[in-house]
């Protein structure tokens, strides 16, 4: 039996979610998605838009529920996923995922935000294994950009120099 490719894996997620991230991603500002210094690259912060629609909005536990949170997790960290294929030709250019940020903007009695960086933090391992397994910081905000329920930034390590 062949084994997927990181890449394979990611498309298949991707899929069971229903969403293509083929076109443009698109920054919500002056800033740019990813900057690279040496082995390390950092991502931006990155909302579960797919195409020019955020699909996951409002308050955790309020309008949006658990599970739509979480859904909006993996969104938005396969949305780093891409940009890193991108940048970097593969997703098998990674020796590594180091850390990762989820901020979900929740009410102020919400305190599941763990279980919301859960789902990044699970497809991160489904895709990469043993080198999907990062440290991390889940926190609960007010409010985020377009009125998305979570943002997801990280940051990882490519096997080469990279400049």
């Amino acid at each position: 039996m062949t084994q997927l490719t990181r890449d394979q894996i990611a498309d298949q997620i991707a899929a069971e979610l229903g969403h293509s991230f083929d076109g443009d991603i698109i920054a919500g500002g002056h800033y740019v998605p990813l900057v690279r210094d040496g082995r390390t690259v950092y991502l931006s912060g990155q909302v579960p838009r797919v195409g020019t629609t955020v699909v996951v909005t409002g308050r955790v536990g309020d309008a949006t529920s658990l599970d739509k949170a979480r859904e909006g997790a993996q969104i938005s960290t396969l949305r780093s996923l891409t940009l890193l294929r991108r940048a970097l030709g593969s997703l098998d250019a990674i020796e590594k995922v180091l850390r990762v940020g989820v901020f979900v903007q929740c009410t102020a009695d919400f305190t599941q935000q763990s279980e919301v960086a859960d789902a990044a933090s699970d497809l991160l391992h489904r895709v990469f294994g043993e080198a999907g397994v990062h440290v991390r910081t889940a926190v609960g905000v007010y409010q985020l950009p377009k009125n998305a329920s979570v943002e997801v930034e990280m940051t990882v390590a490519a096997k080469q120099n990279i400049g």
